[in-house]
């Protein structure tokens, strides 16, 4: 990303807090706007796994929110957080930006490619499990998975183990994968925000 920081150096950070609240509370989903460009990480985590990255959803419905799924989504972020120790991709690779699936180990955006693949292996479909790039409150890069529902956009999130809307946690959202093409993006309008131009 051209944030003069790289999401890879920023994310990993020890848990923050959110105030609790139900991930589910109102409707709320992301108004987003046309393709934009991948980051330069996804797109290289594509050219390594172009399987990954060619799903083409016909039905993106968003997922009916329940209890059970709430509760679902809730074990699968403390278990996912827990389990993956928070390095940089510099310190695992020797490069600054290298998305994959972790280990042991890895930063923001492979806390989110795990939980996406757990996920997908039980059923969900990839039209509502999407990567999504932001910004925190003090301007740093961060990336999180978007899980879509009819009770609105909730964040699953390698900085805390409570879920919540997307609008509950302070960040400004930049940009996401296309519900229906696993390797395209789109821009996010945040609230009332004109749409951020694309990042890498």
């Amino acid at each position: 990303m051209t944030t003069g920081k790289s999401i890879a150096a920023l994310c990993v950070v020890a848990a923050w807090t959110f105030s609790a609240s139900s991930a589910w509370a109102h409707p709320s989903a992301m108004m987003t706007g046309s393709l934009t460009s991948q980051p330069i990480g996804h797109y290289e985590f594509c050219r390594r796994n172009a399987s990954e990255c060619s799903i083409r959803s016909r039905n993106v419905t968003p997922l009916k929110m329940s209890t059970e799924l709430l509760g679902r989504l809730e074990k699968l972020t403390v278990t996912v957080n827990q389990a993956i120790k928070p390095k940089s991709d510099l310190e695992l690779y020797g490069k600054e930006e290298f998305w994959t699936y972790p280990v042991d180990a890895g930063d923001c955006e492979d806390y989110a490619l795990a939980k996406r693949r757990v996920l997908m292996e039980g059923g969900i479909s990839a039209s509502n499990l999407l990567l999504t790039v932001l910004r925190r409150p003090n301007g740093d890069g961060h990336a999180v998975l978007t899980v879509r529902t009819d009770a609105g956009d909730i964040v699953l999130d390698n900085l805390t183990d409570t879920v919540l809307n997307w609008d509950e946690t302070g960040y400004t959202y930049l940009k996401r994968q296309a519900i229906d093409h696993t390797g395209r993006w789109v821009s996010i309008r945040d609230g009332d925000a004109p749409l951020v131009s694309s990042v890498h």
